[in-house]
C-alpha cells in the first residue's frame, strides 16, 4: 500500500457522543488536529498551576528520549482528541477490536493489527497465542503448560533482555541459540515461537538476522516475533517484509500514542488468538487491560503518523539543537557535535556537549545531577569520560517547542559556573577489612547478606553475598563516609546495589540506591565469627578405598 493512498482516505472522526460502530471505524479515520503547537516558556513551565505540582511532584523537561520512567512520549493532539471522543460511548470490545484490526491493516499494509496494554503486554499475549493456538481450554491453564503441544520459545542469546519477562510469564521454557546451526537443532515439536529484538545482530547479513531466522523457521511453521518497541513505524512494516510473522511496537515511544498502549501488526490468526488472550477476556492476560480510549488513541496515532511531515519534524529538531549550540558557543572549552542517527530506533537528532573536566572541575554525571535535581528539572544523559573529555547528550525527540531555550539557558548557567577543584578524599576513619553481616530492609521484607572486604587506603574491594549469588563489590571510604557498589547480573537483568552510609566503630548503616527499584536501608556489623583453622593432610598416593 502506497503512503499517498493511505493519506488520501483520511477524514474526520465522529464528534463526541456519536456511536462508533465497526463500519465507522473502518471508514472514518481520525484527522490530525489543526491546533497550533503551543510554545513553552520558562514562566509557563514553572507555573504553580501545573497539575503535577498540585501533589508536590516536579515536572521534567525530557532530553533523554522515550523512557517509560519519565513518561515515554507526549501524545499527539489528534491522539488526545480521539481518546476524549472515545470516552463518551460504550462499545462492545470484540467489535471494537475487529474494527481497529481492519483499520490498522488498511493503514499499514499488514494483514491485521491489535492494540495491547503496552508493548510488553503484547509480547505476553502473542506468546500465549503461540502456546495455545487460540484454544481457550489451554489458555486458562497458563502458566501450567503440562500436556501442551507447544511450550518452548527460542531466543537468540543476543536478544535476551529485561522485557522478555513478559514471555516467561506464560510459563514457557526459554531455549538459547547463538548460531544458525544451533537454531536448526533447537527447533522441535514443542517450539511455540521464536522471539528476537531489533538491533545490530538482527540486521540483514548477520548470521542470525531476521531473514536468516525466518528462512529456518518458516518451512517448519514456527512463528517469528520481533520486538521493535522504540523504532519508527514503517509503512508497510519492513520487518514483516523481512520475514517476521508479528512485529511489536510501543505506542508510547516514537509513534507518540498512548503511553500504556502497544501496537502489534502481522499475521491475523496469531493476532486474533493474542486478542483472545488479553482483557476483556478472562485468563492470564486479564491483568493487561487496555481501554477503549487507548485502543482508539493508538489507532489515531497511526493515522497521524502516516500524514505527519517527518522531514519538517527533523528540521525543527535540528533548529532546536542549533539554538542550544549557539548559546554554549560563548563558553571557552565547550564543544558541541550533532549526531543524526540513520537507523529506525530512537530516531531523532542528538547533541553531544563535551568539555575537559579537569578545567571545569565538573563532569557529565555532576552536570546531569545538577540539572535533573534542581528547578527547572531537565533530564539528559551523562555519556561518561573518554579521551580526557566529559560528555552529555541532548536527545530532541520529546523536547517540546520553547523548551530548547530553557535547556540552553540552564546548561549555559551550569557550565559557566566557576568551581574549585574537587577536594581529595580524607583519611579513612576506620579499616573495613574483614567480614561484615548486613541486614537490608526493603519495602516489605528484610534480607540477611554478607560482605568480605579488603581496604587499601581509601579504596575498598571484596565480595558481596546476597540472597542468590556472590559477586564483586568495590567502593571508597572518605573519612567515615562509605560508598560501595555491586551488581546482580542474571540473563536479561541487572540490579545495581549502591550503598551509602557511615562507619561507627564496628557498625555501619545507611541507604541503598537500587536504580529503578528505588531504595532500601541497611545496617551492618563486623562479623565475630573466627575463621576455621584446620590442617590440610595430603595422602601420598591414590586412595585405597572410596
Amino acid at each position: 500500500m502506497k503512503r499517498r493512498n493511505v493519506i488520501k482516505g483520511i477524514a474526520m472522526l465522529p464528534l463526541a457522543g456519536a456511536v462508533l460502530n465497526k463500519e465507522s471505524l473502518a471508514a472514518a479515520p481520525i484527522a490530525a488536529s489543526s491546533a497550533a503547537e503551543s510554545v513553552t516558556t520558562a514562566a509557563s513551565f514553572m507555573a504553580e498551576t501545573n497539575i503535577f505540582r498540585r501533589i508536590g511532584v516536579e515536572p521534567v523537561i525530557n532530553c533523554m528520549g522515550t523512557y517509560t520512567i519519565i513518561g515515554g512520549s507526549i501524545e499527539r493532539q489528534a491522539v488526545r482528541e480521539a481518546m476524549e471522543a472515545a470516552a463518551h460511548n460504550f462499545v462492545q470490545y470484540d467489535e471494537l477490536a475487529d474494527g481497529i484490526g481492519q483499520r490498522l491493516a488498511d493503514l499499514t499494509g499488514a494483514e491485521w493489527g491489535i492494540v495491547t496494554a503496552g508493548c510488553a503486554g503484547g509480547l505476553k499475549h502473542i506468546t500465549a497465542a503461540c502456546v495455545t493456538g487460540g484454544n481457550p481450554e489451554k489458555l486458562i491453564r497458563i502458566p501450567d503448560l503440562t500436556g501442551f503441544d507447544k511450550s518452548e520459545v527460542i531466543i537468540p542469546r543476543y536478544s535476551r533482555n529485561a522485557y522478555d519477562h513478559s514471555i516467561r510469564n506464560i510459563g514457557v521454557k526459554i531455549v538459547h541459540v547463538t548460531t544458525p546451526e544451533e537454531l536448526e537443532k533447537a527447533i522441535n515439536p514443542k517450539t511455540a515461537m521464536i522471539y528476537l529484538t531489533a538491533g545490530a545482530q538482527s540486521e540483514t547479513g548477520q548470521p542470525l538476522s531476521l531473514e536468516a531466522i525466518s528462512a529456518i523457521a518458516k518451512p517448519k511453521n514456527i512463528p517469528v516475533l520481533i520486538d521493535v518497541a522504540a523504532q519508527n513505524l514503517t509503512i508497510p512494516p519492513v520487518h514483516l517484509k523481512r520475514g517476521a510473522d508479528v512485529v511489536a511496537y510501543s505506542g508510547g515511544k516514537a509513534i507518540c500514542g498512548p503511553q500504556c498502549a502497544g501496537l502489534m501488526l502481522g499475521n491475523k490468526s496469531i493476532l486474533m488468538s493474542a486478542w483472545q488472550a488479553s482483557s476483556p477476556h478472562h485468563g492470564p492476560g486479564r491483568d493487561n487491560k487496555v481501554g477503549r480510549e487507548e485502543m482508539i488513541g493508538m489507532m489515531a496515532a497511526v493515522e497521524d503518523w502516516v500524514q505527519r511531515d517527518h522531514a519538517a519534524d527533523w528540521k525543527k529538531w535540528l533548529g532546536w539543537l542549533d539554538t542550544i549550540s549557539k548559546k554554549l558557543a560563548s563558553i571557552d572549552g565547550v564543544k558541541t557535535t550533532v549526531y543524526e542517527p540513520a537507523g529506525l530506533s530512537n530516531k531523532s537528532p542528538v547533541l553531544y556537549v563535551s568539555w575537559d573536566p579537569s578545567k571545569f572541575h565538573v563532569n557529565g554525571f555532576d552536570v546531569a545531577e545538577e540539572l535533573g535535581r534542581n528547578k527547572p528539572r531537565i533530564a539528559l544523559a551523562d555519556r561518561g569520560d573518554k579521551d580526557g573529555l566529559s560528555t552529555i547528550s541532548i536527545t530532541t525527540g520529546q523536547i517540546q517547542a520553547g523548551e530548547e531555550k530553557i535547556i540552553a539557558t540552564r546548561l549555559h548557567e551550569v557550565l559557566s559556573k566557576k568551581r574549585s577543584p574537587k577536594a581529595e578524599m580524607t583519611s579513612p576513619a576506620a579499616n573495613l577489612s574483614g567480614s561484615w553481616d548486613f541486614s537490608i530492609k526493603f519495602f516489605s521484607s528484610t534480607s540477611q547478606q554478607a560482605m568480605n572486604l579488603q581496604q587499601d587506603g581509601n579504596w575498598i574491594q571484596g565480595t558481596h553475598k546476597s540472597d542468590f549469588q556472590d559477586r564483586t563489590i568495590n567502593g571508597t571510604i572518605d573519612g567515615n563516609n562509605v560508598k560501595l557498589e555491586s551488581t546482580v547480573k542474571v540473563i536479561a537483568d541487572d540490579i545495581d546495589y549502591q550503598f551509602f552510609g557511615t562507619i561507627n566503630g564496628d557498625t555501619m548503616s545507611g541507604d541503598i540506591h537500587l536504580g529503578e527499584y528505588r531504595t532500601a536501608t541497611f545496617t551492618a556489623v563486623r562479623s565475630k565469627t573466627s575463621p576455621v583453622r584446620k590442617r590440610v593432610q595430603i595422602p601420598a598416593g591414590p586412595p585405597l578405598a572410596t
